[in-house]
């Protein structure tokens, strides 16, 4: 027989009054909740699920604390089932059970978290949409339309308009209407466009040791504010500038590329990893030039962000080593080994960018090794002939260290920066947006 719907009774969902309901939590605790994971999340040594479990339990009694709620003191779950938190929250996105922990919900999430105080901050309004009033060449095409001038690109014709013109012209003129159509140069009709400025940025990233030292508040490092800046960029950059390009570079004696939705998760390299926590420039140019080149983007740019002076190049020949060993008989080189390799790709999940060369280690005290200097110099040039702007952004007060990338920047008609690392975020997103506003206000005058 047939299936009838008559019999059939529909409720209402009324799960807050069930006993096995989950009471809502407020925007207070998930915020004070989402904090604690962003600041597990970037800490140098990432916790397990288990150990956050342990810490959003301190979290959530410090809070109970605050609001004087005793008769809870048995229920320091959040949802009043008992439920352990992290499941709590896996149900709900933000979490998964993994060594990287963070959904892409709570990756977001918390970024936009982030992206909303640094915003508050500057209290920059409605700074850096990328709308234009100007009409011309460009990727964004519009419902309106134009008639073909001499040069122009067809590719965006008009095709039904341009056949109604020649079909009107011919009516005007009182001619009889012929197939096939004889299409004349005043009947063509093209779509007009908006100009898309598009940029690609690639952040490079120092990985070396000293970028784990403490903030001169004591409240994290150099490395956790730049992965804070960053992450909340990022967000920025998808949820206004979609098509933009932010590209991640971490270096140290070498470089890698890393995804953005890994930011979180970079780490220091120290003594202990085979010689990768000296500096070298060069391998971070070197790569972002890489990347730059298969982005389509007109403006490009890299930012290096640093607290020393290179200490690493790379060396391409026999001849080199051996010229440098005839100066320095002593000097240090370093090619990484497979078991170096996989242990990185193992432990990080790295994958070093290098092409077999050997790569010359030279740490001085507040001066930059002669060599060093020519090679890393020798890059960045490399890198303005493409039509990428060089820029730098110095975390660190020692006026040898200042005073070596100003002369970086005087080469490269670049600009250098000297920034407290606690306020890394707000120069970053500050820089990010005014970049914006300069390259539209250079190439169409507004």
């Amino acid at each position: 027989m047939p299936h009838s719907i008559a019999n059939f009774v529909y409720f209402l969902n009324e799960k807050k009054n069930s006993k096995d309901s989950e009471s809502e939590i407020s925007n207070e605790q998930m915020g004070k909740i989402l904090k604690t994971i962003a600041q597990q999340a970037l800490k140098e040594k990432t916790p397990s699920v288990q150990d956050l479990e342990k810490m959003l339990q301190g979290t959530i009694q410090e809070q109970q604390s605050e609001a004087n709620i005793a008769e809870e003191k048995n229920e320091l779950d959040i949802h009043g089932n008992n439920e352990p938190i992290t499941k709590y929250l896996q149900r709900m996105g933000y979490l998964k059970d993994d060594k990287k922990w963070l959904t892409n919900k709570g990756f977001f999430e918390i970024g936009q978290r982030m992206l909303g105080d640094v915003i508050r901050a500057i209290n920059e309004g409605a700074y850096g949409l990328h709308e234009t009033k100007n009409i011309g060449s460009g990727s964004t095409i519009l419902d309106t339309t134009k008639k073909l001038e001499m040069g122009d690109d067809i590719k965006n014709l008009d095709i039904p308009t341009t056949i109604l013109n020649c079909v009107q012209r011919s009516r005007v003129k009182g001619s009889t209407i012929e197939l096939p159509l004889q299409l004349k140069f005043e009947d063509f009709e093209k779509f007009e466009t908006r100009e898309e400025v598009k940029v690609a940025v690639v952040y490079c990233i120092d990985l070396s040791s000293t970028m784990k030292y403490s903030l001169s508040s004591g409240v994290g490092s150099r490395i956790e504010s730049a992965k804070k800046a960053l992450w909340a960029l990022y967000v920025l950059n998808k949820k206004f500038f979609p098509n933009d390009s932010i590209y991640l570079v971490g270096f140290g004696s070498l470089a890698s590329e890393v995804e953005s939705r890994d930011i979180p998760y970079l780490k220091t390299y120290d003594a202990n990893d085979n010689f990768l926590h000296y500096t070298n420039y060069q391998s971070a140019f070197r790569l972002a030039l890489k990347i730059l080149k298969k982005d389509g983007a007109r403006n490009k740019r890299i930012v290096l962000i640093t607290d020393g002076q290179p200490s690493a190049c790379f060396v391409d020949d026999e001849s080199q080593k051996n010229a440098i060993l005839s100066d320095k008989p002593y000097s240090h080189f370093y090619r990484p080994d497979d078991e170096t390799l996989a242990k990185l790709k193992a432990e990080r999940e790295v994958k070093l960018d290098i092409r077999n060369e050997m790569v010359y280690l030279c740490y001085r005290y507040k001066q930059v090794d002669p060599t060093i200097d020519t090679k890393t110099l020798q890059e960045a040039k490399r890198c303005k002939r493409e039509g990428i702007e060089i820029d730098t952004i110095m975390v660190s007060e020692e006026e040898e260290l200042l005073s070596y990338v100003e002369n970086l920047e005087r080469h490269l008609k670049g600009r250098e920066y000297y920034i407290n690392p606690e306020k890394i975020d707000k120069i970053l997103i500050s820089d990010f947006i005014l970049n914006k506003k300069k390259i539209l206000s250079s190439r169409h005058g507004w």
